[in-house]
């Protein structure tokens, strides 16, 4: 019988396998990580990216994605990681886990949309959405485009987006209002991180002339009336800007310096970073320049600061602060200094001081309750003086409030109520509001979303007012080839506005200028999401809004002899289009335009021509659009942007008989070339072709200027 004999293994080898074999056994992983990610509303997240990495370690060891229950599991040593959790327009979730031998560590995360993402819209609902299923238009620029245009106001930045027209009394410094859709000059409520902007007096106008880009991150442009969620002011939209936040743990430091024509001069810095729970960035920048004209001078400080912690994923508090001051020279309407002796005053400036703060303090109490306490504070003072007159005005206004909301959130929808709270003080004048408001959202489907709510609003001035809103969005259809997927959206809201603060004491009681609007649209994106273009039409009605009457005949009136009333009527419709495209790698190119067909309806007290029913709306023009085309050629950023701002209604004021303003075109162009070391060099120009227009009749706007510079970044994680 043969027997199968085995090769001989010599002793020394069996003995190296033996010694070898516990450590092999030992070195498998034999501890597991697993969890689930959810949303806010607690629906599964498919496809976040769980990263594990040994504490002090640069590499991470492990990786996986979430399923499509949103449950992940890894396998891994016995050991202490920092585990985190990332998902595509959320904010990281981030903890250190130890697990020991042969067990299995929990690790359940609930993501928060983050709010600086350009695919996340904070402004247009009571919670933050997606993009996708916001239900009014909405518009937004990221650090991306401001770094791309060199940028350094807010005002220009506006311009670009379509329905809004805005008008400078001068080409530095100069009151700067902002129109939207049709609406008046003070018709958008302006935000700054959720609180409400220095820019603008109680009742009155907004003013971004001194409006800096420093620390900015993205601004979003709400359309529609939206007083049903933020009060008084948003007739016709909001525009709210979001600051810098610290997100790295190697601290960033980013410096700025540049020169250029007019002997403008600018220096600015920002300094970020993440230390354990705790985000901060503070920043600061200084403008000045002599202008271009006598008298044209212009001198800005900004200094800024945001700062959070966070307690837990669900738990964090953020203080947000920013201080303005600038003077400016206004030289009046040098156009015109020829036709009036009153046109031109010399010597005459203005200096604003503006400050804002706000506390928001975000937190969950319980599995479906999400909380949001805020409380503000923002001061604007406004100092004229006319040397040659030996006068000079000071005005002073502070404005502080509290907003306390609470959602609850269900599969596929949420409920919020919400109390706020705001006293206003001017001089010795003031007044109180509060309200109480209801936004219920719910999404039928995968399609379909829906929004409705409203505002209770008690003031002061002007009494109790109601003012809904409501609105939808539906998916009509999802694709990812050459014809991608097609969005329609929908709303109509109402807006309220509180009358100034009058001193005098012949003024009767005032309603609230009052607006409805509706807006109807849809977004479409072709070729694999290259190309999206977006189109809106809009119909929205003005009332009560307030005017001036002579009543030389009432003794109670002081010496000039007028009082305020509601009396005027108007309405604007019109379309407003955008659209985008990534022709190659290195090249994009969007543009907008916009259509607002505008009319006096009613004026009876109108004392100037070019205010009387029949015109068009005072400075809103029938056409406008904008062209921008960006290309990364040879690591160099170009970027060209062409503004067109057709023929509007506008006036000399002086009896001249002017009653409008001609359109024009002006193309700015900007660049960054990268160096070494963390340097670039920037350079922006601004009216390249020298092209002589106003924005405001007599006010001649800037001719050709540049500005070049430097930019050092040191830091922050690649």
């Amino acid at each position: 019988m043969n027997r199968l004999r085995l090769p001989r293994i010599p002793a020394s080898f069996l003995f190296v396998v033996c010694l070898i074999f516990p450590v092999v056994s030992f070195a498998q992983p034999n501890a597991t990580i697993h969890g689930t990610v959810t949303d806010p509303s607690g629906s599964a997240i498919a496809g976040a990216t769980v990263n594990v990495q040994p504490l002090n370690a640069s590499t991470s060891i492990a990786e996986a994605r979430s399923g499509p229950n949103g449950e992940f599991s890894l396998a891994v040593s016995p050991g202490t990681y920092r585990v985190t959790i990332s998902a595509a327009d959320f904010a990281a979730s981030e903890r250190n886990v130890s697990v020991a031998a042969g067990a299995s560590e929990v690790f359940d995360t609930r993501l928060q949309l983050a709010p600086l993402s350009s695919h996340v819209i904070v402004t247009a609902a009571a919670l933050a959405t997606s993009a996708d299923n916001a239900i009014s238009p909405v518009d937004v620029i990221d650090r991306t485009q401001i770094d791309n245009k060199q940028e350094i106001w807010l005002a220009p930045l506006l311009a670009s987006v379509p329905g809004i027209t805005l008008s400078r009394l001068g080409p530095m410094g100069g009151v700067t209002s902002l129109f939207l859709d049709g609406g008046n000059f003070n018709y958008a409520r302006v935000l700054m991180d959720g609180v409400p902007a220095d820019v603008s007096l109680p009742g009155l106008s907004v003013d971004l002339s001194n409006y800096s880009a420093d620390s900015v991150d993205k601004i979003e442009v709400v359309h529609g009336a939206s007083s049903a969620l933020y009060g008084s002011d948003a007739m016709a939209g909001v525009v709210q800007v979001f600051t810098h936040r610290g997100t790295t743990r190697t601290p960033q430091l980013v410096l700025d310096g540049e020169g250029g024509t007019f002997d403008t001069g600018r220096g600015s810095g920002q300094f970020s970073g993440l230390v354990g729970l705790f985000d901060y960035s503070v920043g600061g920048g200084y403008f000045s320049s002599g202008g271009q004209g006598s008298g044209d001078y212009f001198r800005d400080t900004t200094l800024t600061g945001n700062f959070g912690f966070k307690f837990s994923d669900t738990d964090n508090l953020r203080l947000t602060l920013r201080n303005n001051t600038s003077d400016a020279g206004q030289p009046g309407q040098t156009l015109l200094a020829s036709e009036s002796p009153f046109a031109v005053s010399p010597g005459e400036h203005s200096g604003l001081h503006d400050f804002s703060s706000g506390l928001t303090w975000n937190f969950m109490s319980g599995e479906h309750w999400q909380n949001r306490v805020q409380a503000y504070e923002s001061r604007f003072q406004d100092t004229i003086a006319l040397p040659e007159f030996d006068f000079t005005a000071i005005d002073k206004f502070n404005r502080a409030g509290i907003d306390a909301r609470t959602s609850y959130l269900f599969h596929n929808g949420a409920i919020t109520t919400g109390y706020a709270f705001e006293s206003e003080t001017g001089g010795a004048l003031g007044r109180h509001d509060e309200a109480g408001y209801l936004e219920a959202r719910y999404r039928f489907g995968r399609r379909f979303t829906a929004v409705a709510g409203g505002r209770v609003e008690a003031n002061d001035s002007y009494g109790t007012r109601f003012v809904p809103r409501v609105g939808a969005s539906y998916a009509l259809r999802y694709g990812s080839g050459f014809w991608g997927a097609t969005r329609l959206r929908a709303s109509y809201g109402e807006g309220i506005k509180e009358p100034p603060l009058f001193p005098d004491g012949c003024t009767p009681i005032l309603k609230p200028e009052q607006s409805s609007t509706f807006d109807a649209g849809f977004d479409q994106f072709l070729d694999s999401d290259r190309i999206r273009f977006s189109a809106t039409y809009f119909h929205n009605d003005f009332r009560d809004i307030v005017s001036f009457e002579s009543t030389n005949n009432m003794p109670s009136c002081p010496a000039f002899g007028g009082t305020y009333f509601n009396t005027d009527k108007a309405r604007a419709f019109g379309a407003n289009s955008s659209f985008e495209v990534r022709a190659k790698r290195w090249l994009s190119v969007a543009g907008s335009y916009s259509y607002d067909d505008s009319k006096v309806l009613k004026a009876p007290n109108a004392n100037d021509p070019a205010l009387f029913a029949g015109n068009r709306l005072f400075k809103r023009p029938l056409h406008s659009a904008n062209l921008s085309l960006n290309a990364h050629l040879q690591r160099v950023n170009w970027s060209l942007t062409g503004f067109y701002v057709g023929r509007r209604t506008d006036s000399d004021f002086l009896g001249l008989g002017i009653t409008s303003n001609s359109s024009y075109v002006r193309w700015d162009m900007a660049m960054m070339v990268p160096l070494r070391y963390g340097l670039s060099a920037t350079a922006h120009f601004e009216n390249l072709f020298d092209r002589h227009y106003q924005d405001a009749i007599g006010y001649p706007a800037l001719g050709y200027n540049y500005r070049v510079g430097l930019r050092y970044v040191w830091g922050g994680e690649k």
